[in-house]
């Protein structure tokens, strides 16, 4: 479920000499040196979370910047009307320090601001706003410190602000679903460009976000992004995490749609498959896809030999 929230004023700033210096427990410094305590925290259990900031919201010869602390591992933010900084703080409620790698998709009308990740209190440029005009650019990075990443939104000078939204999805990974800092390696452990052997597709049907039965419809491919999508006609949908595979209104026929490398060189084959695979920033990944038939052989054998690791509802 999502959750909305909105941002209130934080942390100062001074400049360093390589860039903005920030700092390590920020708070906000007024006139009179009192320090104020930051007001915003997110808790609780979530998967994701909507939080959205503005840039009017502060006093206009205000130096604070405005921060959030966001507990979920994957969300969206939404800077409206960008104006100095934003500093963004997660802290995934985990107990292990598990997630290792951030990743950030802007949206397609992202423009006004920078988006930087603070390390050793110097900044260090993710994401430009000319890169955040690009359709479908994600960026990676690695999480120094898994339970605490700091990033850092500044805006860019202009002088009419009432047009402009600095807004992007982030997600958290885990070293067992990322390669290294780039998507398309972190896409590649999802397609990997291989049929699974047993053992991985026994894990894949308990552990991916999305295990749907069905047949290929069509495959189109990006060469420009370097990705292919295979468009699905479904048969059965046994899980997935968000509503990628729907009905449609017209047919009601079930489809969706699951992204692919390029480099998979993925065609349009016959009979019926079970797709497997994971969701990043709302888009379903292929991993395991085997026909139906030689899944239910592996399956079946397995189960005999009491080798599968959770039950798959065979009816």
């Amino acid at each position: 479920m999502q959750r909305f929230v909105s941002a209130a004023a934080g942390s100062s700033f001074t400049p360093g000499e390589k860039g903005v210096r920030t700092q390590e427990n920020p708070s906000l410094q007024e006139g009179s040196g009192q320090t104020l305590p930051l007001p915003l925290c997110i808790c609780g259990q979530c998967e994701n979370t909507l939080v959205t900031a503005s840039g009017l919201s502060r006093e206009p010869r205000s130096r604070a910047v405005e921060q959030v602390h966001l507990r979920c591992t994957e969300g969206s933010l939404e800077w409206m009307y960008p104006a100095r900084a934003l500093r963004v703080v997660l802290e995934p409620n985990l107990s292990s320090a598990q997630h290792t790698t951030v990743c950030i998709k802007p949206a397609s009308d992202f423009q006004g601001a920078n988006i930087y990740v603070e390390r050793a209190g110097q900044l260090h440029l993710v994401l430009s706003e000319a890169q955040g005009a690009r359709p479908h650019h994600v960026s990676c990075f690695s999480a120094h410190r898994p339970q605490r990443v700091a990033l850092f939104l500044q805006a860019s000078p202009q002088r009419d602000i009432s047009r402009r939204t600095a807004s992007f999805q982030y997600e958290l990974l885990s070293n067992q679903s990322t390669a290294g800092p780039d998507f398309k390696k972190m896409a590649l452990v999802e397609a990997m460009c291989r049929p699974c052997d047993n053992v991985e597709l026994l894990m894949a049907i308990c552990s991916s976000d999305f295990v749907v039965k069905g047949s290929i419809r069509n495959v189109s491919h990006d060469s420009e992004n370097h990705m292919s999508q295979v468009d699905v006609s479904v048969q059965r949908v046994y899980r997935q995490k968000n509503r990628i595979f729907q009905q449609d209104e017209g047919s009601g026929e079930w489809r969706g749609p699951i992204r692919t490398l390029l480099q998979c060189k993925v065609k349009k084959g016959g009979g019926d498959f079970l797709f497997t695979g994971n969701e990043h920033f709302g888009e379903a990944w292929l991993g395991c896809a085997p026909r139906f038939k030689d899944f239910m052989f592996v399956y079946r054998a397995a189960r005999e030999r009491g080798a599968n690791p959770c039950e798959f509802e065979l009816n």
